[in-house]
């Protein structure tokens, strides 16, 4: 679920679908009906996790401290500080082949 998670955006969006997701997953683990009301808290209490996006933010920061350890000279590291030149339009983008 969380495959690849250190570079991509999260938006708040993301992060309560992400949620959603795991609390279907481990009602699903558990055994447990969303009518049988048991708390979400409990259910991962029982299996010991995480919240899900405090494992993404952990993951987002352990690529972070990788990338910063790598050498300058590096193509990651180099992206870094990267200073896109010129102004971007105004607008929507363009759509090409259509007039």
């Amino acid at each position: 679920m969380l495959h690849g998670s250190e570079t991509f955006l999260v938006r708040r969006e993301n992060e309560l679908a992400l949620l959603r997701a795991e609390m279907r997953m481990v009602r699903q683990i558990c055994g447990v009906k969303l009518s049988d009301k048991v708390a979400c808290k409990e259910l991962k209490d029982r299996l010991g996790l995480a919240d899900v996006v405090t494992v993404l933010q952990r993951n987002r920061l352990r690529w972070y401290g990788h990338v910063l350890r790598k050498d300058d000279s590096e193509f990651v590291k180099k992206c870094m500080d990267f200073v896109v030149e010129g102004v971007r339009p105004r607008g929507d983008q363009r759509q090409h082949g259509r007039n």
